[in-house]
């Protein structure tokens, strides 16, 4: 009789990883709302059908009713479709604004941590955009930078551009410290220095033994930097620095909404709402995904 406990494959770890996560009910929560979110803006335009610029003066400032679940606009256009709408690009910002941060913060991370000669200059530019003033920087990049790129890439696109770039190169600090510890430690680890002894170059560390290592605090750094970065955009938008204002995002829609504030209340609610409730489920991810990836946790 054999036995059969021997030829099984080895678990995965990724299954280790869902099963911690699974005992996280705010995470849990969480992704399931995001992932509602993302079918509601992302396939919800073409179940409604509404085209969300679409202008009847015949139905301005309506409240909520079945043709217009989130009521319409002074233009009349409706605020179900505006909302779907502006959620795309509000969540486009984020995930775009996020890889460009998380890209920039893991290879001056990886670089401060590996090489010593250069981690103190390395560090040190990481304090000075740490030390920065964010908004007052953020205001003056889209004030000198929104014209030139509206001009070379349309309102669009230069302003989706400029304000990914924006937040991608004033986000990434946090990322390059977490990485860079890691680094540090890992440095000293068994296979590392094995490696090391036998000649492995630079490049070749750093890409088959030392990011893999480090995928985990880049993974939940990652669902912060959503968070972040869509909280960020909305500010901009909000103060009127974002998109312009037939090309709506949660933020304008915020924006738009605050003038009519006491005659229709939920023209601020809705975009709101969804901002708070995006942002939430994606910490409680990001919680989630934190000890998920901790082995010290895991099993427990």
């Amino acid at each position: 009789m054999t036995d059969t406990t021997t030829n099984q494959a080895p678990r995965n770890q990724w299954w280790d990883v869902w099963d911690q996560f699974k005992t996280h009910k705010g995470a849990l929560l969480g992704a399931g709302f995001f992932v509602f979110m993302l079918l509601f803006v992302y396939l919800g335009p073409y179940v409604w059908g509404i085209d969300p610029g679409h202008i009847d003066p015949r139905v301005r400032n309506q409240g909520m009713s079945f043709a217009h679940p989130m009521g319409t606009d002074q233009l009349g256009r409706d605020m179900f479709a505006r909302m779907m709408a502006g959620g795309q690009i509000s969540i486009a910002v984020g995930l775009t604004a996020m890889l460009l941060s998380l890209v920039l913060g893991t290879f001056i991370g990886v670089l401060a941590g590996y090489f010593k000669r250069i981690d103190g200059l390395l560090m040190r530019f990481t304090d000075l955009f740490l030390a920065l003033p964010l908004l007052p920087l953020l205001l003056v990049i889209v004030m000198l930078y929104r014209d030139p790129l509206r001009a070379a890439f349309g309102p669009e696109t230069g302003i989706f551009i400029l304000i990914v770039f924006v937040i991608g190169i004033t986000s990434w600090m946090q990322t390059a410290r977490i990485v860079r510890g890691d680094v540090l430690a890992l440095k000293e680890r068994e296979f590392v220095l094995a490696a090391r002894s036998i000649g492995t170059p630079p490049h070749r560390m750093i890409l088959r033994h030392l990011l893999p290592n480090v995928m985990s605090p880049i993974m939940v750094s990652a669902t912060l930097g959503i968070a972040n970065a869509i909280i960020t955009e909305s500010a901009l938008s909000f103060l009127g620095l974002g998109f312009p204002s037939d090309f709506p995002t949660w933020g304008r829609l915020l924006f738009d909404g605050t003038d009519w504030l006491q005659r229709n209340p939920e023209r601020v609610i809705w975009p709101g709402l969804a901002i708070s409730l995006t942002v939430l489920s994606v910490n409680y991810i990001g919680d989630g995904l934190r000890d998920a990836l901790d082995p010290r946790i895991r099993g427990r």
